[in-house]
């Protein structure tokens, strides 16, 4: 894609149990309120099938499944035929988890489009990568279109082009390194960063020497990651924060940018106070990516669902292929 075009948005009680004695002679034993097998019916099950043979992660599993009834939907939208429509795949990124995607999903969904999350460990940025890249080719069958926010939109960038399945990326506040740039590096660009001033520090077991947990400090949170939000919303995200590493933001990327042979767009937020939007915008120029631009701040996606959805169907759209 050539060029970067920009739009703008304004904001926007089990029952008493027999002798168990002798397990292997029962029949699972629904329970009479809802005519399901209990939780210890099923290990009594489980352990039959292994005594059958079933010793493999595969056989207990078919096991478990036989013996609750479940059935594979016939597609994952609800009664679609979804079949022409790219998997989104969502990498959140540092300090929050897909949560802050859910109003985004539940649109996709609604609309047809099958949606995963990938729970990005925040480890380092190679491995957090190669996490991805499994993921890509385990749990995703087809097209599919990639959305990172924030560090996840470095991982998406390195990991994207493991899987030629993939069709486009969608970057929400996100940062979309350059090969050999590192998070930290792109923010210095920007301004001078002090550490010290924004994070507790926090050690963690086996940790490389030098490397810790990093947690965004109370006031740094409310004004520069959940700003905008209702303070119910910020406290409550404050509370359930997910750390990253300080050597995942300092690790620079060693391969290819993915968006030097992918279709991008980039969604930014105006009031981010975590990425500037001069960066995020010269980010997003220099990936030649579509840009839209949302009142909003860091979360985007929480803040301004209905914009960051449309934008990723924008992108599942344009890359659709015959």
């Amino acid at each position: 894609m050539s060029g970067t075009e920009q739009h703008t948005v304004e904001g926007q009680s089990p029952d008493t149990m027999r002798d168990a004695a002798e397990p292997s002679r029962r029949r699972p034993r629904l329970d009479r309120r809802h005519h399901r097998p209990t939780v210890v019916d099923l290990r009594h099950t489980v352990t039959r099938s292994r005594r059958r043979g079933l010793t493999s992660a595969a056989g207990v599993v078919t096991a478990l499944v036989a013996a609750l009834g479940l059935a594979a939907p016939a597609s994952a939208g609800g009664g679609h035929d979804d079949r022409d429509k790219p998997t989104v795949v969502i990498v959140h990124g540092a300090w929050t988890d897909a949560g802050s995607f859910s109003d985004v999903q539940q649109r996709l969904q609604e609309r047809g489009y099958p949606v995963l999350d990938f729970a990005n460990p925040l480890r380092s940025l190679s491995g957090d990568s190669a996490e991805l890249a499994s993921f890509l080719a385990n749990r995703t069958s087809g097209p599919v279109v990639l959305v990172g926010h924030s560090y996840g939109g470095a991982v998406i960038t390195e990991a994207a082009t493991s899987d030629p399945d993939v069709r486009a990326l969608v970057y929400v506040d996100a940062f979309v390194p350059d090969k050999g740039e590192s998070l930290l590096a792109l923010l210095s660009s920007a301004g001078p960063v002090d550490p010290s001033a924004l994070f507790d520090m926090v050690p963690y077991a086996g940790a490389p020497e030098g490397d810790v947990d990093l947690y965004l400090k109370e006031a740094a949170f409310h004004a520069t990651f959940a700003n905008g939000l209702p303070r119910k919303d910020q406290e409550d995200l404050y509370a359930r924060q997910r750390p990253i590493t300080f050597s995942a933001v300092n690790e620079a990327t060693a391969n290819e940018p993915a968006w030097t042979s992918l279709p991008s767009w980039y969604v930014a937020g105006t009031e981010d106070g975590s990425i500037p939007l001069a960066l995020q915008e010269r980010m997003a120029s220099r990936a030649g990516a579509e840009l839209t631009t949302v009142k909003a701040g860091h979360l985007a996606m929480t803040s301004s669902p209905a914009t960051v959805a449309k934008v990723i169907e924008q992108a599942a759209t344009a890359t659709a292929r015959p």
